[in-house]
């Protein structure tokens, strides 16, 4: 009698590709090509879920929480992803973009084997980071029962943050556990188990859709021009020029001088362009409109 725990839908073996290891090269392609197209399927249909994510997180973080990402393995490194790129692309402080990963920051490059199974150190991992009710917690599991984000999902519900977790397969803990669910139901892999494959790209979406759409509810962006970018470098300078004459209709020379005048801040220079004022009438119209360019040209 066989007494084994049903295998999760994300380990179960995919049933169209017993004989994987069989394919010509262009067969094999085509099968992991065509298999990822169930990853944006699985986000689509937790579109709702996310929404209600994306609402009350920007409740929390316009009274000055952070976003936290908590996971292991691929799941983990997606989150530090994430993280890593809102202040280039959206202006958002690093300090409010924190990301735990199991095994520490070293795990980003190697694997450290056995820390997605340390429960206590995702309670102290979480704990340390001084979690407040105002901060965001995302809880990212591809099998939805990691026992290291489970922990941390433990503590963020203790200090009264909001948890959000993310996981592939129906009824996993890390999502019945949270304030809101979002399961990626992505099933089976062509590799079975191999969650790097379409759960991580449901995973990458659905990371890249909320922390977009929450930025967007912030005013990180105008019409759908990233306008709080952090011209960090020559391409981002570049970038920030164009957004500039785009976002304002002005001339190069008066978009360069605005963006001199604003300390390459686009936000700045777009109101001083739009509403003919100077800089630091530009920053008080923006700080009064909650960083709303539509708000501060009115």
């Amino acid at each position: 009698m066989n007494t084994m725990t049903p295998a999760l839908p994300t380990e179960t073996p995919h049933p169209a590709h017993a004989g994987l290891d069989r394919y010509d090269t262009g067969v094999l392609v085509a099968a992991f090509a065509d298999d990822q197209r169930l990853a944006a399927e699985a986000v689509l249909a937790a579109g709702p879920a996310l929404a209600q994510a994306v609402d009350a997180a920007v409740l929390r973080l316009r009274a000055g929480g952070r976003l936290v990402y908590v996971g292991a393995g691929t799941s983990g490194r997606l989150g530090v992803l994430d993280s890593v790129e809102l202040l280039p692309t959206f202006g958002w402080p690093p300090d409010r973009a924190v990301a735990l990963l199991a095994g520490g920051p070293g795990a980003m490059y190697l694997a450290v084997e056995g820390a997605e199974d340390d429960r206590a150190q995702g309670v102290a991992d979480l704990q340390a980071q001084q979690p407040t009710p105002d901060d965001v917690v995302l809880c990212i599991a591809a099998s939805g029962g990691t026992p290291y984000v489970l922990g941390a999902l433990q503590a963020a519900r203790a200090a009264g943050a909001l948890t959000v977790g993310l996981a592939n397969n129906p009824g996993a803990p890390v999502a019945a556990e949270a304030d809101i669910g979002v399961v990626l139901d992505t099933g089976p892999e062509v590799i079975s188990g191999s969650t790097r494959l379409k759960a991580g790209t449901a995973q990458k979406i659905a990371l890249n859709t909320f922390s977009s759409s929450v930025m967007v509810r912030l005013h990180k962006v105008y019409g759908n021009l990233m306008v709080d970018l952090r011209a960090t470098n020559a391409k981002l300078v570049r970038r920030a020029l164009r957004l500039t004459l785009l976002a304002s209709g002005a001339s190069e020379p008066e978009a360069r001088a605005a963006l001199q005048a604003a300390g390459q801040r686009v936000k700045v220079a777009i109101v001083m362009l739009r509403a003919g004022v100077d800089a630091p009438e530009a920053e008080r119209r923006l700080e009064a409109a909650g960083g709303s360019v539509h708000g501060a040209t009115m």
